[in-house]
């Protein structure tokens, strides 16, 4: 029970297949008491419904969508009347409009830029600062990036700008948390069968590729990617913050 007596937010669970949601479980399984974030009214039946599959009910089931700033201030304050202090954030929020996954990056809208930079970089800030005041000496933040932050892969494009923009963010958090106590960490996940992959063309190619040269042979799972997260999560990783932790079964060491 690595995570008995911690209380861990996670923004946002979309849906039984993500990732966000495999952290969920995982974190749940070792003790954790949660506060799930989902973004709108879509999704806030499914995110209740999967809640009900957690050994213990979470403390709270929060609304954020972080286009709207007020609702990341909010946060504030309907968390900590629900659980006071919390010792772990997690960050799994990324979009980028649709097209941008389909075109060369050379024909990036400025509005598309914005946009994905905006929910997909911008937003582990605005939830960092927000949750400052209700951070746990030693509390842990961490977030979800790619190898498309270090190398092109085909079709990823601007987000894979925004992830090395996460990933920047990730080491001037460190620093700035660091003083308090507070750990900021990123996980580099392989790619996973999740709904959101999909909508970047040629996805399945890419999960073909990484089986075919990965060193471990296969593709990562959901659940290995959860388990670092508990990792990061628990006292185990006290003396780590500011590191991009790869769980890809070994793809991004490779070279051809």
């Amino acid at each position: 029970m690595l995570l008995e007596g911690k209380r861990i937010a996670i923004f946002n669970v979309a849906n039984k297949r993500s990732i966000a949601w495999a952290i969920a479980k995982a974190m749940d399984a070792q003790g954790a008491e949660l506060v799930l974030g989902y973004q709108n009214e879509r999704t806030k039946d499914a995110v209740q419904g999967l809640a009900q599959e957690l050994t213990k009910m979470p403390a709270a089931v929060v609304p954020c969508d972080v286009a709207f700033p007020e609702q990341i201030e909010a946060l504030q304050e309907t968390v900590g009347e629900s659980v006071g202090t919390i010792h772990g954030l997690v960050h799994s929020l990324a979009y980028a409009p649709k097209n941008c996954l389909h075109h060369p990056f050379l024909f990036t809208e400025r509005e598309d830029f914005l946009t994905t930079l905006e929910i997909s970089t911008y937003s582990l800030v605005a939830l960092a600062r927000v949750f400052t005041p209700l951070f746990a000496h030693e509390a842990s933040v961490i977030t979800l990036t790619y190898l498309g932050s270090e190398k092109v892969l085909p079709n990823y494009n601007v987000m894979g700008v925004a992830k090395a923009a996460l990933e920047a963010s990730v080491r001037y958090l460190a620093h700035d948390l660091g003083p308090a106590g507070v750990r900021v960490n990123a996980i580099s996940a392989g790619p996973i069968n999740t709904v959101a992959a999909r909508g970047i063309s040629g996805f399945l190619d890419m999960l073909d590729l990484h089986q075919k040269k990965a060193p471990l042979g296969r593709n990562v799972e959901a659940r290995e990617v959860a388990d670092a997260a508990v990792f990061l999560a628990s006292d185990l990783a006290s003396g780590i913050t500011g590191e991009v932790i790869h769980v890809d079964t070994g793809y991004h060491i490779v070279g051809v």
